[in-house]
């Protein structure tokens, strides 16, 4: 990248006038011409110097880059499994993998449709319910998954839901985590939090910054 690529037509011209160039064409010919002369701007290089300067300047050593110290990676909690548990959290995966995505009827017609879930057709002349070609699968009972890992989370916990902080005492931090019910207030959801910490369990959906 040339120096006078910064600069503007104007700028280039007085250079070339103190020079004794001529100053017409475009910005590219008023270039390429002051590169054959060899004409070089004094003041670009100043100006690259006040810059190099001021970035010093600005800079502190006393000023602490890691302040925050609030903001560190805590490891999640995981469960006590045995391997039959974990055995069957495998193969749920991989049946997973395999299942196909359920959709509403009518879901590529209207927006709405797509984003909620799964609604089982009742139409007497619905092409979904009589499983005509070209339509999406219906959940059925064959597309369930392994029984003893159903109602697991992915990591293995068993949740529970709560809603207050008392709800936490029963819980067992081995193989059970939490749920904050979604009705629960920003206050009594950094109660909750606080008392899960004291007790070891893990929070399934805890807030950042709470």
């Amino acid at each position: 990248m040339s120096e006078y690529d910064n600069m503007t037509v104007a700028e280039l011209k007085e250079l070339l006038k103190d020079a004794g160039l001529p100053v017409s064409g475009k910005k590219a010919d008023l270039i390429a011409r002051l590169e054959e002369a060899g004409v070089h701007d004094d003041n670009v290089e100043e100006e690259i110097v006040d810059e190099e300067d001021d970035d010093f300047d600005d800079y502190d050593d006393d000023e602490d880059w890691d302040d925050d110290e609030e903001y560190f990676h805590v490891a999640k909690q995981k469960p006590v499994l045995d391997d039959a548990t974990k055995s069957a959290l495998e193969a749920r995966k991989e049946q997973r993998k395999n299942q196909p995505k359920f959709r509403r009827q009518e879901w590529f017609r209207y927006r709405r449709l797509s984003r909620t879930g799964w609604r089982k057709p009742n139409g007497l002349q619905s092409s979904q319910r009589l499983n005509r070609k070209y339509r999406s699968p219906m959940a059925r009972v064959g597309y369930g998954k392994v029984a003893a890992a159903r109602d697991l989370h992915p990591s293995g916990f068993e949740e529970v839901l709560v809603h207050r902080p008392e709800d936490l005492d029963g819980i067992d931090p081995s193989v059970q985590a939490a749920r904050v019910g979604g009705t629960v207030g920003g206050r009594k959801r950094v109660l909750i939090h606080e008392r899960a910490d004291e007790l070891g369990i893990r929070v399934l959906n805890r807030r950042r910054g709470i």
